[in-house]
């Protein structure tokens, strides 16, 4: 995990650190009450921070050097995250395991965060809709609950993201499958005794089938983070994009930003496996029919360009069994996803439970074929 170093503004009255305020557009220092107004961005600015680049440029290592930065990392000696560090920091803390790290002496360049999805969800926001979520998982342990409503606190973080457009034209050939059927007859037994019947059987006569097929994609979502499980980050769907402002690190002020530890090229290769999977539903509905065969399928993209945006997600991690789960909110939507831990005393519980309902129906249905003797009271009239 890459993460940026955690942006901070000092309070012009206390000189406390003043943190952004989910769903405003202004920094709030908790000490004194002050409150900072983050400077708009003009219209002209916002356009063209939240403009696509050219994803040929960007896979060729040829982007303008606006978009470019040089950043400094190092290793965490204790859990093994690279943090970045910016300015003359030479030494700082790392926000996972609060471990002192010291900055190594490399570099690399890194294509900037063009936008960022403010905080619209309050930490306690987060935690009802986390805490609304626990609660409606089956067989989790009856701790789980309880450690969410005690307030623990969650972590802010900006999530990086790839998005993706691209215009497609697809060419294609495969077979189309119509279903027709045939009657037979068939023997089946009835009451002991062999008789005829009729039946219908299904067949399918195949045509061959070919054209093309266009789809234009736009902002398509590639989450750009190895540290967080894909099936967790993709699914925090959905995301206005159009609440998307320019990158601003006041956005940012209180919260962790993580930097991006999928590649450009490897985002836009998951892209494409997306796309194709999009395309060749088109495909098979353009072949139509009862089932289709698709045999080859060939796609140019043209207008192929990429972002590379900020998106904001409330985590909280949870120790069961010695192991670590982890839940996260959409900073926007207050959409959970999480890694479930299950209570083997409630499962187990519930199985006897059944089993024992599951033998009481029996015995009251026929004690007889449980080997036990019939009660006077089921033989009284």
């Amino acid at each position: 995990m890459q993460v940026a170093e955690e942006h901070r503004w000092p309070c012009a009255q206390c000189g406390a650190q003043l943190r952004y305020a989910p769903g405003q557009t202004e920094l709030t220092c908790s000490f004194c009450g002050h409150v900072q107004t983050i400077n708009p961005v003009s219209p002209q600015r916002r356009s063209r921070a939240l403009q696509e680049l050219p994803l040929a440029r960007g896979l060729s290592d040829d982007l303008p050097e606006a978009v470019m930065a040089e950043v400094r990392t190092t290793s965490c000696p204790n859990c093994g995250a690279q943090v970045e560090l910016s300015g003359a920091t030479h030494a700082t803390e790392c926000p996972f395991c609060a471990s002192p790290v010291v900055v190594d002496t490399g570099s690399r360049r890194r294509i900037k965060p063009q936008a960022v999805l403010p905080f619209v969800l309050t930490e306690d926001q987060a935690r009802t809709a986390m805490i609304r979520w626990l609660g409606s998982l089956w067989f989790a342990p009856g701790t789980l609950l309880e450690y969410a409503r005690k307030g623990r606190a969650m972590t802010g973080i900006y999530v990086p993201f790839w998005t993706f457009d691209a215009d497609t034209r697809s060419d294609y050939s495969g077979e189309r499958g119509e279903y027709y059927y045939e009657t037979r007859t068939v023997m089946v037994r009835v009451d002991g005794r062999m008789q005829q019947r009729q039946e219908q059987v299904r067949h399918t006569r195949w045509y061959p089938a070919s054209g093309q097929v266009a789809r234009d994609f736009n902002d398509l979502l590639v989450m750009a983070s190895t540290s967080l499980p894909p099936r967790l980050g993709n699914e925090l769907t959905p995301w206005d994009l159009n609440a998307l402002e320019a990158y601003a690190p006041e956005y940012l002020a209180g919260f962790q930003a993580e930097g991006y530890t999928v590649s450009l090229s490897d985002g836009n290769a998951r892209a494409k496996d997306r796309m194709a999977a999009i395309i060749d539903q088109d495909v098979r509905h353009d072949i139509g029919g009862d089932e289709q065969r698709v045999h080859r399928v060939e796609t140019d993209y043209s207008d192929e360009t990429f972002r590379h945006v900020l998106l904001p997600v409330w985590m909280a991690a949870y120790k069961y069994n010695g192991k670590s789960f982890r839940f996260l909110v959409n900073g926007q939507t207050g959409e959970v996803q999480g890694e479930r831990p299950w209570s083997i005393w409630k499962i187990g519980f519930t199985v006897l439970l059944v089993g024992v309902l599951i033998l009481g129906a029996v015995y009251l249905a026929d004690p007889e074929a449980l080997g036990l003797p019939v009660p006077d009271w089921m033989n009284r009239p």
